[in-house]
């Protein structure tokens, strides 16, 4: 029957996927977490209790392995806003497929404008810069803004840069270049460096519109990605999961690209 895959042939389509993609460079963009790292001033830090040990606790007999509890708060390090996190009655992280969670990735470098604007915020003319190089932005894709921002970590002074005055100073998106990707191109997330959607000078107004835009599309964000200084600006695919908490509101989250050969020295 014209058209009909077999099911060996899938299997060998499907192992020949996997062998392509170990032929690649594998980029972890997720920061390892702990109760020292910069996070919201209206979070409490982490808190980590050893449960079982390897010797034993207080004197108690050895259980042989090691166990941790955890308390955290679920915007904790490297991690995923679904959209309830903000927008009541839209989706929890459990109602995110695993089908968003494999991407194609575009980057957009603005490091050279955040070098000498801490304050600086993704234009449009970055877009078109971008799209005359690389083409349309691609429907269904994963946008990550790259700010070298995240060279700061985990030092949280550098990370907040306040004033004087307390007022904090760290780039961040635009309305115009979210409505463009979200509205115009399709896509199906997106991704910073630092801690907040929206600019260091709106955050420390205590408030988040930009964030609050995304999240109201029944959008996803990581907030918190490293090393994007590593990943080109196209022709990589994005890997974002989670743990499925039912009804969850906000999870750390382990992000990592995927990055073709020829690019493996970029």
């Amino acid at each position: 029957m014209s058209g009909f895959i077999s099911r060996g042939e899938s299997e060998s389509v499907l192992l020949s996927a996997l062998a392509a993609m170990r032929s690649c460079q594998w980029v972890d963009l997720t920061h390892a977490f702990d109760s020292t790292i910069p996070h919201c001033p209206c979070f409490s830090p982490e808190e980590r209790r050893t449960l079982f040990s390897y010797e034993g606790i207080d004197g108690g007999s050895p259980s042989g392995f090691l166990a941790h509890e955890y308390r955290f708060v679920g915007q904790w390090g490297t991690h995923v806003d679904p959209p309830a996190h903000f927008v009541q009655g839209l989706r929890f992280q459990h109602e995110i497929p695993v089908t968003e969670m494999i991407l194609p990735l575009v980057v957009l470098d603005v490091s050279e404008h955040v070098a000498k604007d801490d304050d600086y915020c993704v234009s449009m003319w970055d877009v078109q810069d971008w799209e005359a190089k690389h083409g349309r932005i691609p429907a269904g894709s994963f946008v990550a803004l790259r700010t070298d921002w995240s060279k700061r970590w985990p030092d949280e002074e550098a990370m907040f840069n306040r004033d004087a005055q307390g007022i904090a100073h760290f780039p961040g998106w635009s309305r115009e270049v979210l409505a463009y990707l979200y509205d115009f191109c399709g896509i199906t997330a997106s991704g910073h460096e630092t801690t907040d959607t929206d600019c260091g000078i709106t955050v420390t107004q205590g408030d988040a519109p930009l964030e609050r835009f995304i999240l109201a599309h029944d959008k996803w964000q990581i907030e918190l990605l490293t090393n994007l200084d590593r990943v080109p600006p196209t022709g990589a695919i994005v890997v974002a999961t989670w743990p499925k908490a039912r009804q969850g509101s906000g999870f750390p989250a382990r992000v990592f690209a995927v990055v073709p050969a020829e690019n493996k020295n970029y």
